[in-house]
Formats: structure tokens, sequence, C-alpha cells
């Protein structure tokens, strides 16, 4: 049985790549930042597919936790065949890139990117000295090349996330490990709950997306399954977009 670590599993685009994960057979480690019940519905979830789930609290921009998630997750499972970097927060306020400041953007650095960039070093030297030929999926999303200026520093972090996988994918080809990009576009969750009557116009009355319909946290699930189950062996730093044709240029 393999075993995969999905961070910020808890809710939305986490659970719904967790449960995916579950369904076509893997082992979930749970991580969570402060939500117990919601991470622990999630676990109930896994185990009611017919995988095992370990629920581990860690807040990925902190170093001492990445460093005791990484160490329960292999504790709970021995080995770790999947990394989904998928933990991320958006601003608490959107602010004009003219008038924000550094208290946002600080904490979604820490949180969305410097996080990720550093629990892929470590989960990657642990492949490494396994031996294990595994795959690092990053969940990053439209907003890595689409600008958006009242949340600059969100914008900011996933296109980093992007820079992140070309490295990571560059650097671990040697040891067998591919590295991927999934990009959501514009997904049904809590996050986006605030913003639902406006993309409703856009997806409905404007056909900002070729598929006019809101993508679902299953969405990104079945692509990340797709990486997880080895159906693209010859790629590595690929982007897959979930975003229902956003990325498309029309005339």
């Amino acid at each position: 049985m393999s075993a995969a670590l999905v961070t910020g599993a808890s809710r939305g685009i986490g659970r719904g790549i967790a449960l995916a994960l579950a369904r076509s057979g893997f082992d979930i480690v749970v991580n969570y930042a402060s939500n117990a019940e919601a991470a622990a519905s999630v676990a109930a979830s896994v185990r009611e597919i017919g995988t095992k789930a370990a629920m581990v609290r860690a807040d990925v921009a902190r170093s001492e936790d990445r460093t005791r998630l990484v160490e329960e997750a292999y504790d709970a499972f021995g080995d770790i065949e999947l990394l989904v970097n998928n933990a991320g927060v958006a601003p608490a306020v959107r602010a004009d890139i003219l008038e924000a400041g550094e208290e946002s953007f600080d904490r979604l650095i820490a949180i969305n990117l410097k996080g990720p960039y550093f629990l892929t070093q470590l989960v990657a030297n642990r492949m490494i000295a396994a031996g294990t030929r595994g795959r690092i999926v990053t969940i990053s999303s439209m907003s890595a090349y689409t600008a958006s200026v009242n949340r600059g520093d969100y914008c900011i972090t996933k296109a980093g996330l992007s820079m992140l996988t070309k490295l990571y994918a560059a650097r671990l080809a040697e040891h067998g490990i591919t590295v991927f990009e999934v990009r959501p576009g514009i997904i049904a969750t809590d996050m986006t709950d605030g913003v639902k009557e406006k993309y409703d116009r856009l997806i409905h009355d404007d056909g900002i997306t070729p598929i006019r319909r809101w993508g679902t946290p299953d969405d990104v699930g079945r692509a990340v399954v797709a990486i997880a189950t080895d159906l693209l062996p010859f790629s590595t730093a690929q982007v897959i977009d979930v975003d229902g044709g956003f990325h498309l240029h029309t005339l």
C-alpha cells in the first residue's frame, strides 16, 4: 500500500485530494493546522473508503512543525511515496498593492511559499535516502499568472510555487522523483464563498471559462491521482491546469 502526505487536508481542495487518493488505494497523512474536527472527519472518510489515515497537526510555516510532520508521517506508514503541497491561505483582507502592508505579505510568503519549499526539501531527502521513486505535487493557482491587484501577495506566492516545481523537478529527476504543479482555477470551496456571486456571473453569463461551471475539489483530486498512479511516467515539471479552460486565449 502506498502512502501520501497531503498538507492542508482538512477541508476544501485538500480534502478532495485526500479522498480521491484514498479511493485509489493510498493511505493518507491528513495534515491540518487548527481544525481538528474537520481533519478527523476527513480521516474517518478515508477509513470508510478502506485505507488508513493518520492525522498530524502542523503549521507548515514553522520549521519545527515541518520537521515533526515528516517524522510522524514516516512513523505512521514507513515510507511516503507522494507529497502534496496543498496548504495555503488567502489574504485576510484584499488590499490594493499601492496600499497593502507587509504583515499580510509576510504571512502568505511563510505559509504558501516558504512552507512548501522547505517541506519539499525534507521529504525529497527522505525519498532519496530510502531510494523511493516518489512524486511531489504542488497545488498552485491560476493566480500564478493572473494579476489581481487587490491581492498581490497571494499572486506572488503562487507564482513562486511554479518556480519551486521547476527547481525541484530539475534537481530530483536523477533520483527518479518527478515533480508536478497542479493549477486550479475557480473551485467551489469555503475560500471562494465570499466571491460566489461574482464568479457565478463571470462563469455563467460572461463565459470566463469555456467549460461553464465551477470546479470542484474532486476535479483537482483526480488530476493528482493521475500523477500519483504513474499515468505520466515520462513527464516532470509539468503544469496541469484544472480550470475549465480559463488559461485559453480566445477571440
